[in-house]
This record gives C-alpha cells, structure tokens and sequence, in this order.
C-alpha cells in the first residue's frame, strides 16, 4: 500500500473540472485508489473511491485542504505519484 498526504492548492478545491480530471488519472491505473479529507466541521474522517466523480464531489475539498490519496495494488506506486503531481500541478489551471 503506497498512501501520501497533500494540501489542495488551487482556488476552486477539488470540484466541477479539477475533481474530473482527478478522477481521469485515477482511472487510469488497475489498482484499488481511496482519497479522504478531515471534514472541517466535525473532524470526521472521511474516504470515497478517487475513481468516482460523485465520491470525489462529496468529499466537499477547499482550497488549504489536506487530503490522503492511498492506493493498493500491482501499480499503486505510479499511481499515488500521479494523482499527487496531478494536485501539485493545481490540475493544470493557473
């Protein structure tokens, strides 16, 4: 299991396109991939599958948010790095 935490840096979090093409890259390797975040209100833990665009929207993540990207199987290495340069890169926006 290959698991890193990040802060989500672009203006708009990770909602409408950036949580799209997080979901693109997650998809695109075999191995099983969850995202999480700190719900900001009630500090409840919460996790979805980085492969579902719904899951993803409802983890309801803002700019200076940290998230968990994990992910287990045969290419979860090149995949947490992926998604990880991918929020690094504020998704390709400015």
């Amino acid at each position: 299991m290959k698991e890193t935490k990040i802060i989500v840096n672009n203006k708009v979090g990770l909602h409408a396109r950036p949580a799209s093409v997080f979901v693109q890259e997650a998809a695109k390797h075999v191995s099983d991939i969850k995202v999480s975040c700190q719900d900001p209100d009630t500090k409840e833990n919460r996790e979805v599958n980085a492969k579902s665009i719904l899951g993803v929207l409802t983890l309801g993540v803002f700019q200076g948010m940290e998230i968990t990207i994990r992910a287990e199987g045969e290419d979860e290495v090149p995949a947490v790095e992926a998604l990880v340069a991918l929020v690094k890169n504020n998704f390709g926006e400015e």
